[in-house]
């Protein structure tokens, strides 16, 4: 092979293959865990040691922490990806010049590797999710509880938005291009009714992030980087929105942002929680056992 020779880059260098979790701290786990409810999640199980709570709805695993420090409105702190190779994947990151998080692993319990994300986030790395998952170690199953919980009308991970500041989307945009191999969407390419910002497809194809900077003359609003909203796709908007307002869940209907076939989006919840529905028909990563 010629010295000079370049060769193209794996696609997928670390092996991901979906979302393992989606993690929210919360200083108000009983009023977030309802609204969970209505969104068609179940508690399945509970920590062994921590004040954590296991939600699940078909292939999606929630994990609701009032251990950790949290203000009054349930933000979204860690995003798990299942990885081929989880010590792989952390060391390939810190390589590339990720940060290390914290270790907060006790007696018993797992050490699940990862590395700091926007603001306080943190991102997880997670292979045991096949035969063996982590929760089977650290968590509990609640009694008289099944452990999988049917999917309203399909719901599924579809991506996770994220702010960023001002002219900062070069700086993540690379960040998760060359850590994870995430890949830009063509301009204008967009899902569902918010229309904003920078979409990155994962390299599993599985789901996306959305990254926005603030908008046009908005010099005064207080604008901090880190993991706003989750979406969840949906093969039908209509239905799915249907079922859920049966559940007692609002939706914004006025605007550009009321439901359509594309998509849709609750209104605030507990001082800052929305979910956005986003129509997709995207094969769906197994489900834990």
């Amino acid at each position: 092979m010629p010295a000079a020779e370049r060769l193209p880059e794996p696609s997928n260098p670390l092996g991901i293959d979906g979302i393992e979790f989606i993690e929210y701290s919360t200083s108000q786990p009983q009023a977030f865990g309802a609204l969970l409810q209505q969104m068609g999640f179940a508690a399945v199980a509970r920590h062994r040691s921590r004040e954590v709570m296991l939600y699940r709805q078909g292939a999606m695993n929630l994990i609701v922490n009032s251990a950790a420090p949290a203000g009054d409105t349930p933000a979204l702190a860690a995003i798990a990806l299942r990885v081929r190779d989880a010590g792989h994947a952390f060391r390939h990151s810190l390589d590339l010049g990720a940060w290390e998080m914290p270790t907060r692993a006790a007696a018993m319990e797992l050490h699940i590797p990862g590395i700091r994300g926007v603001g306080d986030s943190l991102l997880y790395f997670v292979d045991r999710y096949r035969d063996f998952s982590i929760y089977d170690v650290d968590f509990m199953p609640l009694p008289g509880v099944p452990r999988d919980v049917p999917a309203l009308a399909g719901l599924h991970w579809f991506g996770v938005v994220q702010t960023v500041q001002d002219e900062r989307s070069a700086d993540w945009i690379d960040f998760y291009r060359h850590l994870l191999g995430f890949s830009e969407l063509p301009e204008g390419k967009y899902f569902g009714v918010l229309p904003k910002g920078t979409l990155m497809e994962s390299p599993c194809h599985r789901f996306y992030l959305q990254l926005l900077e603030p908008p046009p003359g908005a010099e005064d609003i207080h604008w901090d980087e880190g993991l706003l909203r989750v979406g969840l796709g949906a093969p039908d908007i209509p239905a799915a929105v249907a079922a859920l307002q049966q559940r007692g869940v609002v939706f914004v209907d006025h605007g550009a942002v009321q439901p359509s076939d594309k998509g849709a989006l609750t209104q605030v919840y507990l001082g800052g929680v929305t979910f956005e529905l986003v129509v997709s028909r995207m094969k769906v990563a197994a489900s834990t056992p």
